[in-house]
């Protein structure tokens, strides 16, 4: 994808303790590396994403011009990526409705199951009041979780019309 697409950044979420991928030093510091589970509810053995997460992701995405590709992926691309990609549009598109992005996002890909821990973090840090956690919770509301092949790349706008 890296070699497809030639993002300006890229985002890796994946499991602590994982190995992350070596992009070259031509993303030395244009490569975002996070750890934390793709977990909905909160397990002893796992580590959920938080606020410092939150805050990373926000600084290096504030450095993001909309405008090139960006690069988001986790193990299976259908919890922690869509969610940080719905996070990522809602941060450069303020004025757009959150569900309209929460569709497009459906749209893309009917197989994402945003991970919501991720979400209500974003959601709180961004003072949106709910409206991202809904948004996603809306559009997914009675979605069975299908046997899917895991990995199939999506892509999403990153600047939506107001």
């Amino acid at each position: 994808m890296v070699q497809r697409h030639k993002p300006s950044r890229v985002v890796s979420l994946l499991d602590p303790g994982s190995e992350f991928p070596d992009l070259g030093p031509v993303y030395a510091k244009k490569h975002l590396r996070l750890e934390f589970h793709d977990v909905h509810l909160p397990l002893l053995t796992h580590a959920l994403p938080t606020p410092a997460h939150f805050d990373q992701f926000l600084r290096f995405i504030q450095e993001w011009d909309p405008a090139d590709a960006l690069l988001i992926h986790c193990q299976a691309g259908i919890g922690r990526s869509p969610a940080t990609a719905f996070i990522a549009a809602c941060i450069h598109n303020p004025h757009t409705a959150e569900r309209h992005i929460a569709i497009q996002l459906r749209q893309a890909c009917s197989l994402v199951r945003p991970n919501e821990n991720w979400i209500r973090i974003a959601d709180y840090a961004m003072k949106r009041q709910g409206r991202m956690f809904d948004a996603i919770w809306q559009t997914g509301r009675n979605l069975p979780f299908p046997q899917v092949k895991e990995g199939e790349a999506f892509q999403i706008p990153s600047i939506f019309p107001v």
